[in-house]
């Protein structure tokens, strides 16, 4: 694959991931070269910026942590304000394998009606890859939830390997879920009539840190995003559909 200079950003959102970040960056590097790379330190405490500059990064050094959903809003208003035309998610602590940007990239050539693809660890069955059963017991809890709002089967609502579009783009630089934000932005995707899809992908194991979802946070996370499913379902917009009324109309006489 081929392609113009500032057409591909790959996004890091990095959180005390020095022990991983610098081979991270390097592999997109070698292994997508079409990607520029942008390193979100989400207010790190150790040397993830250093790290991420030496192996040839963009860092953006956030003052404090914001959490997931702020560090990847950063990159996606980034991406949007330097006109890239296409955005990809990686994470930071080694779990995703950057060869595999391009089966995203294909796909989302192939359907130009896509907005969003996601890499699915669970798409082909079982991927090799292990959790805890109190996580895994949410995935599959949030991409049953998902399936039946959106109309469309979700295996893995929960990754972070994902490749986003111009509208995806300019839709999450104005408006990103905060707090374990990726199946909510499933829900919102949907909500503003944008359209995605899943491709199987590989993924390892958390390369080094420590993950923000622990054994104890596992049941809090269930209810957390399902509320917010719940509140995002009831607060979506109604598509206006053509030869509907108008939303909003002005008075007679006006």
């Amino acid at each position: 694959m081929s392609a113009r200079a500032g057409t591909f950003l790959a996004v890091v959102p990095a959180y005390n991931e020095a022990g991983s970040v610098g081979a991270v960056v390097r592999a997109i590097r070698d292994r997508a070269r079409e990607f520029d790379v942008l390193v979100v330190d989400d207010g790190s405490t150790d040397d993830t910026a250093c790290r991420a500059r030496d192996a040839g990064a963009t860092v953006l050094r956030l003052p404090f942590n914001l959490g997931i959903g702020g560090a990847v809003q950063t990159g996606f208003v980034y991406a949007l304000d330097r006109g890239y035309e296409f955005m990809a998610q990686v994470d930071g602590d080694g779990q995703h394998e950057p060869a595999e940007l391009g089966q995203l990239i294909n796909a989302m050539r192939a359907d130009p009606r896509l907005d969003m693809v996601c890499g699915s660890r669970f798409l082909d069955g079982d991927s090799g890859y292990s959790a805890p059963i109190g996580r895994r017991t949410g995935i599959h809890w949030f991409a049953f939830a998902l399936g039946k709002i959106v109309g469309q089967r979700v295996t893995d609502p929960t990754s972070g390997f994902r490749l986003y579009n111009r509208r995806a783009i300019a839709l999450f630089a104005r408006d990103y879920p905060h707090d374990y934000p990726e199946a909510e932005a499933v829900l919102m995707l949907h909500s503003h009539r944008l359209k995605m899809a899943e491709v199987p992908v590989k993924m390892y194991m958390r390369g080094s840190g420590q993950s923000s979802i622990t054994k104890g946070r596992s049941i809090y996370y269930m209810i957390k995003v399902s509320l917010a499913l719940l509140v995002g379902l009831l607060r979506r917009e109604r598509f206006v559909e053509p030869g509907d009324p108008a939303p909003v109309s002005a008075p007679r006489g006006v």
